[in-house]
């Protein structure tokens, strides 16, 4: 497969992780513990927002043909 074809593959995938990503966080954010405390949801919010990076890593590595796990 091309490069410009896994590129092109990966950035629907990204755009589709993101999306899902964002949606999903938003709907846990309306949970009561997570509503009603400030502390827990400024937390919630710092690892949702920085949670969609972990499954992001193996698509974008795919996508320019790089190992997973180089040494």
């Amino acid at each position: 497969m091309s490069i410009r074809i896994r590129k092109l593959i990966g950035a629907v995938g990204l755009l589709v992780l993101v999306t899902v990503w964002a949606l999903l966080a938003m709907a846990i954010a309306q949970f009561p513990p997570i509503f009603q405390n400030p502390v827990v949801a400024g937390l919630y919010y710092f690892v949702a927002g920085i949670g969609w990076i972990l499954p992001a890593m193996p698509l974008i590595n795919w996508m320019y043909g790089r190992p997973l796990m180089s040494r």
